[in-house]
């Protein structure tokens, strides 16, 4: 059984909030958000209620928020719900204040930097745990307590008992891989898919294209994920198919909404720059590094299409489907099975 912990969220938003209430329930755990938001903090230890961003739901007693960082120094687990843009960067600056013994868990959707996911990045900067976590997570789901999937991704083994006890008797339902890599890459795939999704929807609800391209966008999610050191078998963990059909066909996903709203023309240049847009990040990202790598032939990829979308500036949205539809189905045999 594990000993009364110390856990730190990074981050006081929607997701950190969902994961202190969660963890907050075993009242033997301290559970401190750390925060900059001064209103949020004072909300919290006041009244135990984040009104930024869950005004109607009161928090567990145990759950406290701060902006002392040197709680760092006293935790022993310390989770990521920043931005994955700004991980890096925050790591950086505060690494010497982390507990040396704390695990580091990554909840955070995008790469960590140009070319490489967030756990390369903390690799470097840091000599202690890495953890992912990912899955179907909506926050408002969670801290409703709605039962939720999530993937622990280690490349050791040996904290996968120790994530079961800390999630024992919780909405959180966990499954385990030492594919790392895959996890990461496939919390990335899932967001350009799901804006892929979106604008076949724009254009035609239609059941039946609806899960012809669901069908196509897993096969192509998981021959990427093959190709860029993952796993195929990873795209059935609830990091894969589960966050993706999550994200393309629910309504609350930002990037199933992008994908509506350039389908039904209203992307504008000033949505682009003002909208925090993982998939857009991810799709250039991906397309661009493909094109540095043998044997992937971006023409016969749907993601190739999305490609276009962002970055030519006459595209013609209405020929967007049309044109999916035209790319070759990636070849079975391109896969290695497991």
């Amino acid at each position: 059984m594990l000993k009364p912990l110390k856990i730190c969220l990074v981050g006081s938003g929607a997701i950190s909030t969902a994961f202190a209430q969660v963890l907050g329930k075993n009242d033997r755990n301290t559970v401190d958000i750390l925060s900059i938001e001064e209103d949020v903090i004072f909300s919290i230890n006041k009244e135990h209620i984040n009104h930024r961003y869950f005004p109607t739901i009161k928090l567990n007693d145990n759950v406290r928020a701060t902006a002392d960082k040197s709680i760092l120094k006293e935790s022993d687990v310390i989770f990521f719900g920043i931005p994955s843009t700004a991980i890096i960067g925050y790591v950086e600056e505060n690494k010497t204040l982390f507990n040396p013994d704390a695990l580091l868990v990554n909840l955070a959707k995008g790469f960590g930097n140009q070319s490489n996911t967030i756990p390369q990045c903390l690799e470097r900067e840091v000599n202690q745990p890495i953890i992912s976590l990912k899955g179907p997570s909506f926050a408002r789901e969670i801290i409703n307590l709605i039962p939720t999937g999530m993937t622990v991704a280690s490349k050791n083994s040996k904290y996968f008992d120790y994530f079961r006890e800390l999630f024992d008797d919780t909405n959180i339902f966990l499954d385990f891989t030492n594919d790392v890599i895959g996890v990461e890459l496939s919390s990335i795939l899932k967001n350009i898919y799901a804006i892929i999704i979106g604008i076949v929807d724009a254009h035609y609800d239609s059941p039946n294209l609806r899960s012809l391209v669901l069908t196509r966008s897993i096969n192509e999610m998981r021959y990427l994920l093959s190709r860029f050191g993952g796993k195929e078998k990873t795209i059935f963990n609830y990091c894969g198919f589960g966050d993706f059909s999550l994200t393309a066909l629910n309504d609350m996903s930002r990037n199933r909404t992008l994908g509506l709203l350039i389908g039904k023309g209203f992307f504008t240049e000033y949505i682009s720059k003002k909208v925090v847009l993982e998939g857009k990040i991810a799709t250039n990202m991906f397309v661009e590094k493909i094109a540095t790598k043998r044997n992937i032939r971006t023409q016969d990829l749907i993601l190739k299409e999305l490609y276009r979308v962002f970055n030519e500036r006459n595209y013609d949205i209405s020929n967007f489907v049309k044109n999916i539809l035209a790319a070759k189905p990636i070849k079975e045999d391109l896969f290695t099975w497991f």
